[in-house]
């Protein structure tokens, strides 16, 4: 089996891990753009136009499936990316984890970049999942390039301000940004307050991880025999997976698959 997966940057790391905990057999394609991201602040055709590139750099590889790790891609370009590529290759986006929210009741807050905070998307998705509940669109801009540069300093700040604007009484946080899920504890570090129970954190990563292999029609097999292989692109060309990806865990539960040359 070989799964694809596709980001701006490093923020797919943790998808990627998911995938790796879920079928350690799996080779892994990981198409990055260091040349044009970050993508949220691009307009939403600009946007489409990098994610069809990287995505087709992917495809080129022929993987089994195509996860596209990124919440402002799947907001914009997911279905350019599916008319362009299904149905021979099946595409899966990644859909902020509002719905788990409001299922599990009380007041949560939406961490997104600026670019998916406010949009007819995220809207949509409160809307249709989560109507009834009090939700709080929180903005965090300049966090996934902090994330995504590895610095230290610049996380905390990013998180700090966040947190400033998160309301006190939220029970959860919605990680609306794949980068956002390498420093979730962080996060809840930053948004728990002593006086409430543990701060409930809702990423994608496992969920989209699972649904790429349901579409494919497996079953996980973290038993199976694996001897995987790791190809990194790098808008579009075959390079190394960037050495700031080993400071997250994720990252560094990668390094143990062996690097196609």
């Amino acid at each position: 089996m070989k799964i694809a997966l596709m980001d701006s940057g490093i923020g797919l790391l943790a998808a990627t891990a998911a995938v790796r905990r879920l079928r350690p057999d799996a080779d892994l394609v990981l198409s990055l753009d260091p040349d044009g991201m970050p993508w949220g602040p691009r307009a939403p055709h600009d946007v489409t136009e990098r994610a069809l590139a990287v995505a087709r750099a992917a495809a080129a590889h022929r993987p089994d499936a195509l996860i596209v790790a990124c919440n402002t891609a799947s907001v914009h370009s997911l279905p350019a990316l599916r008319a362009a590529l299904e149905p021979g290759l099946p595409v899966i986006g990644t859909v902020p984890a509002i719905k788990p929210a409001a299922v599990a009741g009380g007041p949560f807050a939406i961490w997104a970049t600026p670019a998916t905070t406010g949009s007819p998307y995220q809207r949509g998705l409160i809307r249709d999942f989560a109507a009834s509940a009090d939700v709080t669109e929180v903005p965090c801009p300049g966090l996934a390039q902090a994330v995504e540069s590895a610095d230290e300093e610049a996380i905390d700040r990013a998180v700090a301000a966040a947190a400033a604007l998160t309301p006190r009484g939220v029970t959860a946080v919605v990680l609306g940004c794949t980068h956002y899920e390498l420093v979730a504890e962080r996060i809840r570090t930053a948004v728990q307050q002593p006086d409430m129970p543990p701060l409930v954190l809702h990423g994608s990563a496992d969920a989209v991880a699972a649904q790429a292999l349901r579409r494919l029609g497996d079953v996980p097999a973290p038993q199976a025999p694996h001897d995987p292989r790791l190809t990194v692109l790098l808008s579009g060309h075959e390079g190394d997976l960037p050495a700031r990806a080993l400071g997250y865990a994720e990252g560094r539960l990668l390094a143990a698959v062996t690097q196609a040359g």
